[in-house]
């Protein structure tokens, strides 16, 4: 009877092959549609453009963080789980995290490496903060509006991490494909990890996840990049309505449920 009441005020989605593809495709659109914005519609701002320009990264920011805000708000005092709430805050955060990335590394001067850490070090922070805080920081006992704020601060700091590490790979001799490859690569590693050994789920979960914005980063990058940088060229707004319409055909064909608040070893499940 209590897993039952579990998943009726569940509010996260289980962790399951379907989630995977829509966060991977929703980090992919994060990308394309920060990109749309900063870029393609607000324009691009760096240090050497001189500060009374507007910056399209900081602006993309703002507009990005708001929304994700509003979001997240609707998805606290949300009563059940609801799949296209869920995602349009991951989608959000993800959006947000791109252009914010952008704003730290380029039009700030940290720089990728400076960025990265930085991020890097919030994402551990985020982490200890809830642990320290409720004593988990497992998916799987995601029960009050406390544990749901960490969890969005937390994936949040992990979206925008891992734009800026998806970019500085990108950025080298592997290039958007070669960098696609190697964060796909460090993913399947994660999966025989998950599957073939004892490591903790919860620790692998938070892995993958931080690991899939930057594939979806890299990705992103080599759809809309220009050809002579390694891309594909093709429209941001384009990319951003196809990968839009995937997510939302997916949410439609494989319906998702709740996911639990039991603690057994399932929080990457």
């Amino acid at each position: 009877m209590r897993d039952r009441v579990d998943d009726a005020v569940s509010k996260v989605p289980a962790v399951t092959l379907t989630f995977w593809v829509i966060k991977i495709l929703a980090t992919t659109l994060g990308e394309t549609g920060g990109d749309a914005v900063s870029m393609s519609w607000l324009g691009e701002t760096t240090p050497s453009a001189g500060a009374s320009g507007i910056n399209g990264y900081l602006v993309g920011t703002a507009i990005f963080g708001l929304l994700l805000l509003g979001l997240v708000w609707l998805q606290i005092r949300a009563r059940r789980f609801n799949p296209w709430l869920y995602w349009a805050t991951i989608i959000a955060s993800t959006t947000a995290g791109t252009t914010l990335a952008d704003f730290a590394t380029r039009s700030i001067g940290l720089g990728y490496p400076g960025g990265s850490l930085l991020l890097f070090s919030l994402v551990l922070f985020s982490l200890f903060s809830w642990h320290r805080a409720l004593g988990t920081v497992d998916v799987n006992r995601i029960e009050t509006a406390r544990a749901e704020t960490f969890y969005w601060i937390t994936i949040t700091f992990s979206q925008t991490l891992g734009t800026a590490l998806g970019d500085w790979v990108a950025d080298g001799s592997l290039g958007y494909s070669g960098a696609a490859l190697l964060f796909g690569a460090a993913l399947a590693v994660l999966a025989a990890l998950y599957w073939f050994t004892s490591l903790s789920h919860v620790l692998l979960f938070w892995a993958a996840f931080i690991l899939t914005r930057p594939l979806g980063a890299t990705v992103g990058d080599f759809l809309d990049k220009p050809v002579a940088k390694g891309g594909l060229d093709l429209s941001r707004p384009l990319a951003t309505t196809v990968l839009a319409g995937a997510i939302i055909l997916l949410i439609l064909v494989a319906p998702q449920r709740a996911g639990t608040h039991s603690s057994g070893s399932g929080a990457a499940r």
